[in-house]
């Protein structure tokens, strides 16, 4: 493990006030987005909608880095450059999704382990050769009924800790990204309780698996009630609490916290980054940025609908949203911005 080169890659994806997009929806979750905007579920049209995104004008002013998927690191634009090279060109740094998804957990009902271990090592040797200089694993946590178990979250912060650790030896940044769900109709309060359990025993376990914690990227959620939730809390509520859970649970030595948007509305997710930068940045020992998918793409999606005469649109739109998400970054969001 080189330090100083995990230091750098970090450095370099944050610079200039910028953040990360996820755009590593597997096949499944990409032809579901697909559907429900109308538009053809092909590997031709995954391809044209990856191709729109990473020739995107000036999406590297709001961008850093790029999550890719395998299918996606390994596809080419019409002109037949691999996506990972029009990134790098433009100064964004490709990165990869290691996981091999969420699997329902043996003997733990409505829980689920994220599987992806084995062979790690061969596959990050050869991401990194396409080019990736950091890489995400995603651990699902469903608060409910009796869950999570202190079993369900234990074993997720084991198998990140694992591949935080393989990551590290190739050089490549792991993001390290332990989700609660929205999902449910829990409260805040419940929220913030499982999110700080889930962070204090995955850096118990990060620890203890020698992790540098230097050389890492946390990707949480922010503590926000459910979804089907009647609680209704204000952007600076969601804000504090968020805050607060991160700076019970998360160690300072880490270098940035870089935030999924979980399912909330692109609107709602720029509005809190924005409330916990313009009203905390004096509090916080690490940058804080966004590393949204949905909450930045589905507006492109929705405007692109598979047809090369909106490709411009839809283009307009993600470097708009990006953008956006740059400016709630520094704080200086509003929603008059929208318009």
């Amino acid at each position: 493990m080189n330090k100083q080169i995990l230091k750098d890659t970090i450095q370099q994806l944050f610079a200039g006030n910028k953040g990360l997009l996820a755009m590593d929806e597997s096949i499944e979750t990409c032809n579901k987005r697909f559907a429900a905007a109308g538009i053809t579920q092909t590997v031709e049209m995954r391809r044209s909608y990856r191709e729109l995104i990473v020739t995107t004008p000036g999406l590297n002013e709001s961008i850093g880095g790029a999550i890719l998927f395998d299918e996606t690191i390994r596809q080419q634009t019409k002109d037949g450059i691999p996506m990972a090279e029009v990134l790098k060109k433009t100064g964004i740094i490709p990165g990869i999704k290691l996981d091999l998804h969420a699997k329902p957990m043996a003997g733990f009902p409505n829980e689920k382990i994220t599987e992806g271990l084995d062979g790690l090592r061969e596959r990050l040797a050869e991401y990194k050769k396409m080019g990736a200089r950091f890489a995400k694993w995603r651990a699902v946590i469903t608060i409910g009924k009796g869950i999570p178990t202190t079993q369900c979250i234990t074993a997720n912060a084991h198998a990140l800790a694992r591949y935080a650790g393989l990551c590290q030896e190739a050089d490549i940044v792991p993001i390290v990204e332990p989700e609660v769900l929205m999902n449910g109709n829990h409260s805040i309060q419940r929220c913030f309780d499982v999110s700080e359990q889930v962070q204090k025993i995955l850096f118990y376990q990060l620890y203890k698996y020698r992790i540098n914690l230097e050389g890492i990227i946390l990707k949480p959620n922010m503590v926000i009630q459910g979804l089907e939730s009647t609680e209704k809390k204000s952007v600076d509520e969601v804000a504090e609490t968020t805050v607060n859970c991160l700076l019970e649970s998360v160690p300072a030595s880490v270098p940035a916290i870089a935030f999924l948007s979980g399912g909330q509305s692109p609107e709602a997710a720029t509005a809190h980054l924005n409330a916990i930068n313009k009203n905390f940045k004096n509090r916080l020992p690490w940058i804080v940025t966004f590393s949204f998918a949905r909450a930045i793409q589905q507006p492109a999606i929705e405007a692109w609908k598979g047809e090369n005469k909106n490709v411009k649109e839809a283009q307009q739109i993600l470097y708009k949203r990006a953008k956006l998400d740059a400016t709630a970054r520094r704080g200086e969001y509003n929603k008059n911005m929208e318009k």
